[in-house]
């Protein structure tokens, strides 16, 4: 008769997953394929999306004068380019109030909604991928924040005088910016690059690469475009804004896959290193 090895313990389960000795005496699993503590990454989430938010409102400081000039800067390429798709794109979408409100719906939730979920499914499924592209998403979005200081941006459906409409007022619609609160504690001029296109190449990449269903690997795909034509059509946007965006959490992704790939043993050194120091002399 076949014998079945008895189930293990939900707690010997959990001590195992942390790294912990295993009471059968052997090795517990490397640290690199189990994800971290959930209440240290829920921590860091926190700690990390609100020094965000409020570097943002930090970096609003030399008043609107160079945000609206940056905006003609950019129309202006992109005309040159022939790839000024924006007024097009918001005009088009005006035509479809009910796609319009949708769209602003999508604007106002799914940046977060998706992203967060993707992080806990990455975080509960995929443990062994959760370091480093948890890492990428991060580096992204700190990087992001030079750029809104270095370049405030204003949104098309502030140049009204170019013909942007911003449906989410013109509607009367559910919006970001709907209320008058929400836009007073947000920096509406970090447009550049644009994060919204990039938390969503960073969730359809995740999918894409790691989901074993094909219709989920399909939304992968849908998801970054979708996002992208709502940027613009909404007028929030620029097409270089998403392409910046884009290029960001491409090159942080990388650049966390050799740290965390390539040079394992070094950024575990360095870590320990960054430990200590914080250690107090005794």
């Amino acid at each position: 008769m076949a014998q079945t090895a008895p189930a293990t313990p939900r707690g010997r389960e959990d001590e195992a997953r942390r790294g912990a000795p295993r009471h059968d005496g052997r090795p517990p699993l490397p640290r690199a394929l189990v994800a971290p503590p959930v209440w240290r990454e829920l921590l860091l989430i926190a700690l990390f999306y609100t020094a965000y938010t409020l570097t943002r409102l930090v970096l609003v400081q030399d008043g609107t004068g160079p945000a609206f000039a940056h905006a003609d800067q950019i129309l202006a390429a992109e005309r040159s380019l022939g790839i000024d798709v924006e007024l097009g794109l918001n005009q088009t979408l005006l035509q479809l109030p009910w796609l319009a409100r949708a769209a602003n719906i999508f604007y106002a939730t799914a940046h977060f909604a998706v992203t967060l979920g993707v992080v806990i499914w990455l975080y509960r499924s995929r443990p062994h991928d959760y370091r480093w592209l948890r890492t990428g998403i991060m580096v992204a979005t700190g990087a992001a924040l030079i750029g809104f200081w270095l370049y405030p941006l204003a949104p098309p459906r502030f140049l009204h005088d170019e013909g942007f409409v911003d449906p989410v007022t013109a509607l009367q619609s559910m919006g970001l910016y709907a209320s008058d609160a929400s836009a007073t504690f947000t920096n509406q001029y970090a447009a550049m690059p644009s994060m919204h296109a990039g938390w969503a190449l960073w969730c359809g990449f995740v999918l894409v690469r790691l989901a074993t269903r094909r219709w989920v690997k399909a939304v992968g795909v849908l998801y970054p475009l979708t996002t992208v034509l709502v940027i613009l059509a909404t007028a929030n946007h620029y097409l270089v804004d998403a392409v910046a965006g884009f290029a960001l959490i491409a090159a942080a992704l990388g650049l966390s896959w050799v740290l965390y790939h390539r040079y394992p043993a070094e950024l575990r050194r360095l870590c320990g290193r960054v430990r200590g120091a914080r250690r107090p002399v005794r």
